[in-house]
């Protein structure tokens, strides 16, 4: 295959369980000297570290490699610092960003003294998920299909202090540009709003999204589309197949690093934060799911838009829960600038099979059992697709097992209905703090069968709190002097 580089590499058979001795021979058929070992950190960013091929053997997959943890988002436990990584040799992979060849693997993380897995390493969140599902019986299998959305800009700055408060994003398709002097400028801005679907001239990002798409299909992450999305400021969408949960946990994190760097070798920066663009549409991530048993979809029945008693059950819980679920979907205070009433967002916890103003949205593209799923509309890419879809898959089975219906559909224009009416509609959290506190009140569906523990959702609340929460809220904002400084 050919790399971003341009440097022509093989890529490892797609569907073969690796194992240490393939990851070896591998990296000598790519020729690559060197091993870059992956994980996740609580927030759902990935970090790395490096290492000649030359000083590992197979060993290493067992015995795994120490680092420091202190240091990590979320791991932040300065007397337990010691950890170990694990490399997983089935997610071997070319890593097309470096200036030489050199193989990709990620890793798992675990305790040095009990050889036991980190409990709060989203990736093992992931592989308990899958594996409380198998336990269950409902199940085998959870499929996820995320619809990532994401701005690509030209130019970002920003920056918070004592004395000073500011951002500014530029792009050379934002419609605020139609005036700029470019010499010349030849118009074709996508208006706010007005970016669907628009062929060249006006859609400008064509060619680059093709450039990332075919870097994940090096990769063999399955693309079904790409397109310029709704907003003004090269709005973009990405979709991949539907995979298996913790194969899709993993090709969301090569998802945003290929985008991100494809981009900036181009010049651009992209970003993945819901709302950084003022009255305009937000980039979510409606995540598609299903859950099948020995190869047969479960969803599928002969209820409502031709769904199981299972997948209404499922529809269930994910209503009952959604409010403690957004703690993890939408996980940023910049999420609910996205999660507004009479904004594009979905906000109103119904479920329908056509109406897009519904939190779960039953697809009616194919009357195939296959294709019988549940769109949940609410999760942002700002999420960790690990903790977030395992959550999802959690409050499903809660719904399952308790037979949680979710009551009548959303089938109706909410613009048109009269306030009274939309009272019988509970809406999303309208704030991060919210759904935190919401996380805390209603967790005990996510500790079934170990799959989050008590001490990863404290931390996650904790953190987010400390962190973001508290941040955002002790700052005075910069509309506010446009508000009151003159009160």
């Amino acid at each position: 295959m050919a790399g971003i580089n341009g440097s022509s590499l093989p890529a490892p058979k797609q569907g073969k369980q690796l194992t240490p001795k393939d990851f070896f021979d591998f990296a000598k058929k790519v020729g690559a000297e060197m091993m870059d070992l992956k994980f996740v950190d609580l927030l759902g960013t990935w970090q790395h570290c490096s290492f000649p091929v030359s000083a590992l053997d197979e060993s290493v997959f067992e015995d795994g490699l120490g680092f420091d943890g202190s240091s990590i988002r979320g791991w932040q436990d300065i007397h337990m610092s010691d950890m170990l990584a694990i490399p997983d040799p089935k997610t071997t992979a070319v890593d097309a960003f470096f200036d030489k060849p050199t193989v990709s693997v990620i890793a798992d993380i675990y305790d040095p003294i009990t050889r036991e897995a980190y409990t709060r390493d989203p990736r093992y969140v992931a592989l308990k998920a899958e594996a409380h599902l198998r336990q269950s019986g409902i199940a085998d299998t959870c499929y996820i299909g995320p619809e990532p959305e994401f701005f690509i800009f030209d130019q970002v700055r920003y920056e918070q202090n004592q004395h000073r408060g500011m951002y500014e994003i530029d792009s050379v398709e934002g419609a605020w540009n139609s005036a700029r002097i470019e010499e010349p400028n030849l118009g074709y801005k996508p208006s706010f709003k007005g970016g669907y679907f628009p062929v060249s001239p006006t859609d400008t990002y064509h060619d680059l999204r093709g450039e990332m798409v075919y870097e994940m299909m090096k990769l063999g992450i399955v693309v079904e589309a790409h397109h310029h999305e709704v907003a003004t400021a090269g709005q973009a969408e990405i979709d991949m197949k539907f995979d298996s949960l913790l194969k899709m946990g993993d090709q969301f994190m090569w998802y945003k690093y290929v985008i991100k760097n494809v981009a900036k070798k181009a010049g651009k920066t992209v970003t993945f934060m819901p709302k950084p663009v003022f009255e305009d549409n937000g980039s979510g991530m409606h995540s598609h799911f299903s859950l099948w048993k020995k190869g047969k979809p479960i969803f599928h029945g002969n209820r409502y838009a031709n769904l199981s008693d299972i997948g209404l059950y499922a529809i269930g819980g994910i209503l009952k829960h959604a409010a403690a679920l957004l703690a993890f979907c939408a996980p940023t205070t910049n999420s609910y600038r996205r999660l507004t009433p009479g904004f594009e967002a979905p906000v109103n916890l119904a479920y329908s099979a056509r109406n897009r103003s519904a939190a779960v949205r039953i697809p009616m593209y194919s009357n195939s059992p296959k294709a019988r799923r549940l769109e949940f509309r609410c999760p942002d890419p700002t999420c960790n697709g690990y903790l977030a879809w395992s959550a999802m898959l959690m409050a499903a089975l809660d719904g399952i097992k308790n037979e949680l219906h979710p009551g009548d559909p959303l089938d109706r224009d909410i613009y048109e209905m009269t306030k009274e009416e939309m009272k019988g509609i509970p809406s999303t959290p309208g704030s991060l703090a919210k759904s935190l506190d919401a996380l805390e009140q209603d967790h005990a569906f996510l500790l079934e069968g170990g799959v989050f523990t008590q001490d990863l959702i404290d931390t996650w609340i904790s953190y987010k709190r400390e962190h973001e929460v508290d941040e955002l809220r002790l700052r005075p904002h910069p509309h506010e002097f446009a508000l009151y400084y003159d009160c």
